[in-house]
């Protein structure tokens, strides 16, 4: 668990980030907001420009990918009213580990689908003749079934797990919800499974990386063509842009914090530094408030995804602006 915050407590050190209570619940509150207007807007725009059967591979990986992201948003209302109410869960027990699930869920599925969505734009550039034979649609929704089982089977550890614990401070009880680990639990098997997480997300931000540095050399490589390839090309590269900044935002800082931050409250390391413990809980905070940016800065891809999507975009933009600001057209956020 310790998928949210943390308040650690032990005879040698009394560790809490206070500024996280008004932290997080502005801060989600914003990402809240932002968030859930942006993917239900894709998710419109997809059911208006895309028919079910004409939805190719990536675009259902994109589809996928901002379910992932609703499901987290869903949840975060709760997390706002805990926070709000200084770190005390005044809802049901059992919604603590929904919620947290989700946070898992939504963090892992966002980090598999951003790697099939890079591998096949990494297909299309370097080998688009062999793309074309294969990544069909059938490809795409066995791939996103295959994520979600792994990511949802993975999660249901949360789910049944006890991660609730009560905490008294100045005399009064507070129900912290996934601030613990389990104390019946294993420690070694606590510290290996954050071990092996943290190891598969830099292999795949590895993988990520090298294709993304390969899409580029390719798009640079090849001599100038036709006005709209050029377009192509150019679309393509805001795309990696893109998906390397939502991974450099939103999942890196997180987990170069999350191992050494793990040990300490499991208090396998620096268990007396005090200092070290306190900020390393402070970058903890900072590090999970930077990963809920993905879900606003997922809808981004989608428009380097598509010309028949930024055009739709922009005309919805426009539509928006009314008769006031004619003359300012928004036809340059979509590439014709």
């Amino acid at each position: 668990s310790g998928a949210e915050g943390s308040a650690d407590s032990y005879t040698s050190c009394h560790i809490d980030s206070e500024f996280r209570y008004s932290l997080f619940t502005v801060f989600y509150s914003i990402i809240f907001i932002l968030g859930f207007v942006a993917n239900c807007y894709v998710l419109w725009i997809f059911s208006r420009i895309y028919p079910t059967k004409k939805l190719n591979e990536i675009k259902i990986f994109m589809v996928n990918l901002t379910v992932a992201d609703l499901l987290f948003l869903v949840t975060m209302p709760m997390w706002i009213i805990y926070y709000d109410h200084h770190g005390d869960w005044i809802m049901p027990e059992f919604l603590c580990n929904v919620a947290g699930c989700l946070f898992f869920v939504n963090t892992y599925s966002s980090v598999a689908f951003l790697m099939v969505i890079t591998y096949n734009r990494y297909q299309a550039v370097t080998n688009p003749i062999k793309a074309a034979q294969f990544t069909t649609q059938r490809r795409g929704i066995y791939l996103s079934a295959a994520i979600w089982i792994i990511i949802v089977g993975s999660s249901l550890y949360y789910l049944f797990d006890n991660n609730t614990n009560q905490e008294e401070i100045d005399s009064r009880n507070f129900t912290r919800c996934f601030e613990r680990y389990n104390p019946s639990g294993s420690v070694s098997a606590v510290l290996a499974i954050h071990i092996i997480i943290c190891i598969l997300f830099y292999i795949i931000f590895l993988f990520i990386l090298g294709w993304n540095i390969i899409i580029i050399r390719t798009l640079f490589s090849k001599s100038v063509q036709p006005q709209k390839r050029a377009h192509v090309k150019q679309r393509a590269l805001w795309m990696v842009c893109m998906v390397l900044g939502v991974f450099i935002i939103s999942f890196v800082p997180h987990h170069i914090v999350h191992l050494p931050w793990t040990l300490t409250v499991l208090e396998q390391w620096e268990k007396e530094n005090c200092y070290l413990r306190q900020h390393l809980n402070d970058a903890h905070q900072v590090t999970l408030c930077l990963l809920s940016t993905n879900c606003v800065l997922d809808p981004i891809i989608y428009c380097f995804l598509t010309k028949k999507f930024q055009k739709h975009l922009s005309e919805n933009l426009k539509s928006m602006k009314g008769s006031r600001k004619c003359s300012r057209q928004t036809t340059d956020t979509g590439i014709e």
